[in-house]
């Protein structure tokens, strides 16, 4: 079943230019890190990254000596990066792009990455296929994502269960956290699959803080919290979200601290 793709994207690119993405970039950084150094950024080496947002990989994966662009939706994440790459003294070429179309000749890049980033692409097989045919022989794509057991995973599946059903043929960005669904929509690239299951650890003074911080950041909280305002149906989902967080809070002090679950996919494109 086709899908609306492009009201999909429109309406991501307002969710992510909404709130203060390079803040809440900040608490993933250190996954950012890990993408580039498995995707062997260092110099020779050609890479991109999709979905780039403030810079998490394309950042250090200069930083390494990498050749490196970053592609994005959002102008407003973008020019964060750039701010960002200016400050650090490194070199990133940026470009406006959608990872389904990705405006790049077959076989441009000798590393592919991405950090949660791809997995918001409405039509994964699309965009799957498009990390491979920009991808040299021989060379690799790293993608990390959040898995739907994990925290985040279980914080959409909330959040959603209170906005309006999606469009029929809907493919949740999770399932690129979970191996038989990557498995799939690699299938048609001939792509040799490698997981593996990590955490990035959360923490903040108080759950209740935890949360009105993402009230305030978050793009997907901010933008629900507005839309269920309206109906007088937000103190609902943020119960519910209290509940969630206090559930997986492994923290006995008051504060929060949280396990974070990612699929890290390493896919090798053949020589």
């Amino acid at each position: 079943m086709s899908i609306d793709a492009e009201s999909i994207k429109q309406g991501q690119k307002a969710m992510w230019t909404a709130g203060d993405y390079p803040e809440v970039a900040r608490r993933i950084a250190s996954v950012g890190e890990l993408v580039a150094e498995r995707a062997g950024a260092a110099p020779g080496v050609e890479l991109l990254d999709v979905a780039t947002g403030s810079g998490n990989v394309s950042i250090p994966a200069a930083r390494a000596g990498a050749t490196v662009t970053g592609l994005d939706l959002t102008p407003k994440l973008l020019e964060a990066q750039s701010e960002r790459a200016a400050a650090e003294g490194v070199t990133v070429k940026l470009i406006e792009g959608d990872a389904e179309a990705l405006p790049f000749a077959d076989a441009s890049f000798d590393r592919v990455t991405s950090c949660f980033g791809v997995m918001f692409a409405p039509r994964h097989a699309v965009a799957a296929a498009e990390l491979a045919r920009v991808t040299r022989p021989g060379g690799e794509i790293v993608v990390a994502a959040w898995t739907p057991g994990g925290i985040v995973g279980r914080l959409f599946a909330a959040s959603s269960a209170h906005m309006p059903p999606p469009p029929e043929g809907f493919e949740p960005p999770v399932m690129w956290g979970t191996e038989p669904h990557v498995r799939e929509i690699f299938a048609g690239t001939g792509a040799e699959l490698a997981f593996e299951l990590r955490t990035v650890t959360f923490e903040h003074e108080s759950v209740a803080g935890w949360i009105e911080r993402d009230e305030r950041i978050l793009g997907p909280s901010l933008m629900a919290k507005a839309a269920l305002e309206q109906q007088g149906r937000y103190e609902e989902l943020r119960r519910e979200l209290f509940a969630l967080h206090e559930e997986l809070n492994e923290a006995e002090d008051g504060s929060f601290r949280v396990q974070a679950e990612y699929l890290l996919t390493v896919a090798t494109i053949p020589a």
